[in-house]
């Protein structure tokens, strides 16, 4: 196998730490913000981030596949979770320590919980508004209400990353976009 050559586009409004570790062909969005110590590989093909994603500290995104892994808008990430499904919609969040194999993708208004654990055996579609949830990774469909809350506050924590980040860390740029 070549080795991976990296090639990082990281738009102008984006803001993503000195110090994320990134490898492959990588494309991050505007207004999308990447934490310390966040991890983004692009081993077999490339990965675009779109805009307003929140990447938070040790959360890692794995592209294993050919094909291009496309992460929509407004996506949330947090600490330490693991992502490693070939496409992403928009307005999902990936909670805390939660890991989602590269046999499933995730659609829109999609919540995985807390430290769940999403290995389907065959390649598996999320629909739209699920929520997956405990221990057992039970699932149920979200019934949409207090959606345009949610994308409001997330729109905010964004809008506050993206002003109190460059304070404490030196930030990484790209070749622009």
């Amino acid at each position: 196998m070549p080795p991976i050559r990296d090639k990082f586009t990281i738009h102008s409004r984006a803001v993503v730490c000195q110090d994320v570790e990134l490898k492959g062909d990588i494309t991050i969005g505007p207004g999308t913000v990447v934490h310390p110590k966040a991890t983004i590989f692009a081993i077999a093909g490339p990965i675009i981030i779109g805009s307003g994603c929140i990447i938070e500290e040790a959360a890692i995104i794995v592209n294993r596949r050919k094909e291009v892994m496309r992460v929509g808008d407004n996506n949330l990430f947090e600490i330490g979770c693991r992502v490693e499904c070939p496409s992403v919609g928009n307005f999902n969040a990936i909670s805390t320590r939660a890991r989602v194999h590269h046999t499933v993708r995730i659609t829109n208004y999609c919540v995985i919980g807390a430290a769940c654990l999403v290995v389907p055996t065959d390649d598996e579609t999320l629909d739209d508004y699920t929520s997956i949830f405990g221990p057992a990774a039970e699932r149920r469909t979200w019934s949409g209400r207090g959606r345009i809350q949610e994308a409001d506050l997330r729109l905010k924590h964004a809008e506050y990353l993206r002003e109190m980040l460059p304070k404490f860390n030196r930030l990484r740029r790209g070749d622009g976009a």
